[in-house]
């Protein structure tokens, strides 16, 4: 399930040497300031790790977004291996609220946080899970409703 409402603004493989430790699809989508910027879980698992990353602000679709801006990586272990979602602070957002704490259990929909206006959420799967994408490029999600990846 999608962890924010917006829109997908990438999908690329990418190293994850954070959490996941390995090649990694990273599904980016970016929230508008007409978007619901609640962040939630999108399966049920345990709260790994948190950490906070106080940097720049760029606008949050660029790229470059993922390094240089304000960030909040959680952590997950779930039914399938590691995930990470990473909540990225934009121009005008510059705050973010994450709630998990490392080995907090999660249901999926719980609430893992809060980006406030014009932000971005990474979400990376494992390619060793091989997940089949289920968006691309400019697909409107839904926090929650849609699913981002399926599992065989």
């Amino acid at each position: 399930m999608a962890a924010a409402e917006g829109h997908v603004v990438h999908v690329i493989e990418t190293d994850e040497p954070m959490y996941v430790k390995e090649r990694s699809v990273r599904i980016s989508i970016f929230l508008s300031v007409f978007d619901v910027h609640v962040n939630r879980y999108r399966s049920p698992a345990r709260s790994s790790s948190c950490t906070t990353t106080k940097a720049s602000f760029c606008t949050p679709p660029m790229k470059k977004a993922s390094l240089d801006n304000e960030q909040s990586s959680v952590g997950i272990s779930g039914p399938r291996g590691r995930v990470l979602v990473r909540q990225i602070a934009g121009l005008i957002a510059r705050r973010i609220v994450t709630d998990a704490k490392p080995g907090d259990r999660v249901t999926q929909g719980e609430r893992l946080g809060l980006i406030r206006f014009g932000s971005r959420t990474d979400v990376f799967l494992p390619l060793s899970a091989r997940p089949v994408l289920k968006v691309q490029p400019g697909d409107r999600v839904l926090v929650g409703g849609t699913v981002l990846a399926e599992y065989p």
